[in-house]
């Protein structure tokens, strides 16, 4: 209770009437004057009733003890033990909290943003949010529910904030162990068929060994190779890029049995293949209109290296010239064909017969090259339904249409098969959509039983146009008209050919972006994106299986004839496995080295220094037995001095909040009136004696 003021008149007047009142009584004492001290308390009394005197009284309320409690749900903290383990502790510590009447917990559960490409375990950011409207002085401790794999622990305890015990509840067991494995240097671009070298390293967190541990290697799917990495040490590894464009380099080391979790035995790299300049070589069977198409097609492209034979004198044409005056070049079929053949990413005869030129036993060669991984692309004109066909040679092994001995001489416009406009290599050329197409017509066209492989295009009646087939590991295309320089020309609006005969040596050069039937899945930003193309029906779900071994499934929808797709948001990050009837594949989701992946072995370690600092405890809620332990909570008054090794101290706070204010003054109603009437009675009084 407090006495204040609340004048009715400025303070200056009550002055200035107190000094005159003080100078009168004065002069009355000195004088004698009777009635003096009755005169200077009536005066007193009207001075006090002008200053208007109250009795405050504050009723105030106590304020609870903010006891924040941070329960961490990061993927580290995923595995089952983990789960059950910190589901117990904070049903407890609730428990235990309730008790006290005056303490109000926060409960504030943190997971991995699923924003970030490179999630990481920040349990003192989600501290501060939550005390943001708190003051200092109400902050009673604080307590993490977590396994001490945290990134974001502050320097010091004074970057807190508040002055108060810092308490840890630690999941996992005190002989915990863990392996995992990590790419540590390795390229990002390396060119095809060309040797490249990473560098990986398995670790055993919780433990030493030299053990050799067997590490598996995958490309692409393929297992392509298996180590032996000593724990801890670098270990490099050489390999080829197979193929241009994006490369999945997998790596898997062997479990051990009581490990913390699978889920960091495997990392993957990504490699951007790169092919150097393609080699091509294009053997024209005779001058035709059709022949520069080709050229000019492959003389264009940068990254193609041409060679270009065209067969002018064949070996029957003998008019007598004498060898030192002729002017062209001897073909060099030995060098090409046995020597140089594996050099070669492609090899194309156009309108090409059998004339003598080669060897019978070359066709053999050839087509050896095509089953061990070569490629192979026939266009034909009439002589491939002639006598000197070179369907009819050793190289009619690896064709997958032989010759009727027909030609057909009727315009038609090409058309795309059903296969065809599912394919990759002919699905969506521009003018395929509309019947008929919106390209010129052929005229010509070689007639073949029916063919093996996909028929991606066809003549007059349905026949076979374009055939791709596989041949063991190579691949053949052929294309059974030689009218395709009609679209070079213009001729009736011209045609896709660019992109037609590019598709196709892409295709034959095993492009991945063109095959058939296949699976693909990458990430943007935390979007998981699948993508799978087929010849075929509907594929079906896809299955996701996440980081933390769940799995769920996934509908695709068609996109484009053969072409399907689904995305969806990841709340996990790291290595998924897609898969799709026979098909898998594999996807980062985050970055690579995102920090909540590093280590997977729970800690009291990160979390000693600043609970040492601030007098709090760690506590490992293991209690060795199969079963949870978990402190008594002890409140104290006033600031915290020395830590309890048993007990989670609970600073109390001793802040409050105005409630409302009592005024009582001293003067109001009938009793000033009273004292006032007293006053003047008195000085009547005496003034009448």
């Amino acid at each position: 209770m407090t006495l204040q003021f609340a004048p009715f008149v400025p303070w200056f007047v009550l002055l200035a009437l107190a000094v005159l009142a003080l100078i009168l009584a004065t002069a009355g004492f000195a004088r004698g004057v009777r009635g003096t001290a009755i005169r200077l308390l009536a005066s007193t009394a009207v001075l006090a009733a002008l200053a208007n005197p109250q009795l405050l009284k504050e009723d105030r309320e106590a304020l609870s003890t903010v006891v924040p409690v941070i329960v961490d749900r990061s993927q580290s903290q995923e595995t089952p033990e983990r789960i059950a383990m910190t589901d117990a502790a904070l049903k407890g510590l609730k428990d235990r909290l309730s008790r006290f009447a005056r303490i109000e917990p926060r409960i504030v559960e943190v997971r991995d943003p699923t924003t970030s490409d490179a999630p990481s375990t920040r349990l003192f950011e989600a501290l501060a949010s939550a005390l943001s409207d708190v003051p200092p002085a109400r902050v009673g401790a604080a307590v993490f529910i977590t396994d001490g794999q945290i990134h974001d622990i502050p320097a010091t305890g004074q970057a807190l904030g508040f002055n108060a015990p810092v308490h840890a509840l630690v999941t996992g067991k005190a002989d915990e162990f863990d392996r995992r494995i990590e790419v540590l240097r390795a390229p990002r671009f390396g060119i095809v068929n060309e040797e490249q070298e990473l560098t990986l390293r398995v670790f055993d967190d919780g433990r030493q060994t030299d053990v050799p541990a067997t590490v598996t290697v995958r490309m692409n799917g393929e297992e392509i190779a298996t180590l032996n990495a000593v724990p801890g040490a670098e270990t490099p590894f050489g390999f080829k890029v197979p193929r241009g464009g994006n490369n999945v380099l997998e790596f898997t080391v062997a479990a051990t049995p009581g490990e913390v979790t699978e889920v960091n035995n495997r990392a993957i790299h990504l490699i951007e293949g790169i092919r150097e300049n393609l080699r091509v070589l294009l053997v024209s069977g005779e001058p035709h209109a059709g022949e520069r198409a080709w050229r000019n097609l492959l003389k264009s492209d940068a990254a193609v290296d041409l060679v270009h034979f065209t067969i002018l004198r064949p070996p029957e044409k003998q008019d007598g010239t004498p060898i030192n005056e002729l002017s062209l070049i001897a073909f060099p079929t030995r060098e090409l064909f046995i020597e140089k053949i594996n050099d070669f990413d492609l090899i194309i005869f156009d309108r090409y017969q059998h004339r003598g030129v080669l060897p019978i036993l070359y066709y053999d060669y050839i087509a050896e090259y095509v089953k061990k991984g070569g490629a192979l692309l026939i266009a034909a004109g009439p002589e491939h339904a002639g006598e000197d066909s070179i369907a009819i040679t050793p190289l009619a092994a690896v064709l997958p249409a032989a010759p009727t001995g027909d030609v057909h001489q009727a315009a038609f416009y090409p058309r795309l098969s059903e296969q065809g406009k599912r394919h990759p290599v002919t699905r969506g050329l521009d003018g395929s959509t509309s019947e008929p197409p919106q390209w010129g017509r052929w005229f010509r066209s070689v007639d073949v039983d029916p063919p093996r492989g996909e028929t991606v295009m066809t003549a007059a009646d349905g026949r076979p146009l374009l055939v791709l087939d596989r041949a063991e590991e190579g691949r053949v295309a052929m294309l059974l008209s030689d009218q395709g320089w009609l679209w070079a020309r213009g001729f009736e609006g011209g045609g896709p050919h660019v992109s037609l005969y590019r598709r196709i040596a892409h295709w034959l050069m095993k492009e991945p972006e063109l095959e058939e039937e296949s699976l693909k899945a990458r990430a943007s930003g935390r979007t998981l994106e699948i993508t799978r193309q087929t010849i075929g029906g509907d594929p079906g779900l896809a299955t996701i299986r996440y980081p933390s071994g769940r799995t769920e499934t996934l509908a695709l929808g068609e996109t484009a004839p053969g072409l399907y797709r689904g995305e969806k948001p990841m709340d996990e990050t790291g290595l998924f496995t897609i898969a799709n009837g026979e098909f898998s594949t594999l996807v980062h989701v985050g970055a690579v080295d995102a920090p909540e992946f590093k280590a997977m072995v729970s800690t009291l370690d990160t979390l000693k220094p600043i609970a040492n600092e601030t007098r709090g405890r760690i506590a490992r809620l293991d209690d060795g037995k199969g079963g949870l332990r978990l402190p008594d909570i002890l409140p104290v008054r006033g600031d915290v001095r020395i830590a309890d090794d048993r007990r989670l101290l609970v600073r109390l706070t001793d802040e409050t909040v105005l409630k409302g204010v009592n005024t009582l003054p001293l003067f109001a109603g009938f009793a000033g009136l009273a004292v006032l009437l007293l006053a003047m009675s008195a000085t009547w009084w005496r003034e009448g004696r």
